[in-house]
């Protein structure tokens, strides 16, 4: 199943794909309203949602207003340098140990709103992504059992503020402003893709011209490791999202430097899942 958050109106809506790429949903306001995406991977009932929302009003997801498919992720775990191409294109060695730094929901846009480049850097980077979403929480979960954990998978860009990323070992400011991380335009369930998302064409373009493209087969660690080494610290709670890493190809490893500017539209495609567009914008004021 496929579901698409989106919203009329300022009010939110929820749609799911009937066949063909054929949506309907329900707003909100609607008595069958059945939640938010949030809380249907909470609640696990994925084929009563599709249900209720079957008897909803066509939406078209070329001219829908997109939401972030999840808005209350209680973790939005990042993981670095997790294509062997990227940790070399940036100078740094490959972790024998997931690089995992934080992002919030704060930051997050959904398919085709605008991608905020801050009045204090010039240096917005691109950073295509697939993510996985946490449908059953759990602690020191076995590699063999990951998936198990897996709800489904959508589309990733973390837009990265690299001037003020690098300041600091820390990564968490570069990677926070406001309205710089795309994500959708629509949440894949598990079942409609390879097990752990596993080789799937990733490809981010610029203006369309291809600055990334690579395949989550080269991932260093897979979904399955990832589920299984961060869940060595901390429970995984349904909802949580991780985004699983980059491949080579960003612009701050370019010679010379390419990055985001207002005017430019990127996009990050992932074969199966489908493509996030956003445009860029200046921040106002």
């Amino acid at each position: 199943m496929r579901f698409l958050s989106y919203e009329i109106d300022g009010v939110g809506g929820l749609a799911v794909d009937t066949g063909g790429g054929e949506y309907r949903g329900l707003l909100a306001s609607a008595d069958a309203f059945p939640g938010t995406l949030d809380d249907i991977v909470r609640s696990g009932d994925f084929a009563g949602a599709a249900a209720r929302l079957k008897s909803g009003a066509p939406v078209d997801p070329a001219t829908a207003a997109h939401r972030p498919p999840l808005t209350r992720a209680g973790k939005i775990l990042c993981v670095g340098l997790n294509y062997m191409d990227h940790a070399a294109e940036s100078a740094m060695q490959a972790p024998d140990f997931p690089t995992v730094f934080v992002r919030f929901n704060t930051g997050l846009v959904g398919h085709g709103a605008p991608l905020i480049r801050p009045k204090v850097s010039d240096k917005f980077d691109y950073e295509g992504e697939m993510v996985a979403v946490i449908g059953k929480s759990g602690r020191e979960i076995a590699e063999a059992d990951a998936l198990d954990h897996i709800a489904g998978y959508s589309v990733f860009n973390d837009g990265s503020i690299r001037d003020f990323q690098l300041r600091t070992p820390q990564w968490t400011i570069g990677k926070n402003f406001d309205g710089t991380g795309g994500f959708g335009p629509v949440f894949v369930a598990a079942d409609e893709l390879p097990a752990g998302g596993a080789g799937l064409h990733i490809e981010t373009r610029l203006n369309g011209a291809v600055m990334q493209s690579a395949s989550t087969a080269d991932l260093i660690f897979d979904v399955k490791k990832l589920v299984s080494l961060i869940s060595i610290a901390m429970t995984l709670e349904v909802g949580d999202i991780i985004v699983t890493g980059t491949p080579s190809g960003v612009g701050a490893a370019r010679k010379p430097p390419v990055f985001m500017k207002p005017g430019d539209v990127c996009e990050v495609e992932i074969e199966c899942i489908g493509t996030l567009r956003n445009p860029v914008v200046a921040q106002a004021g």
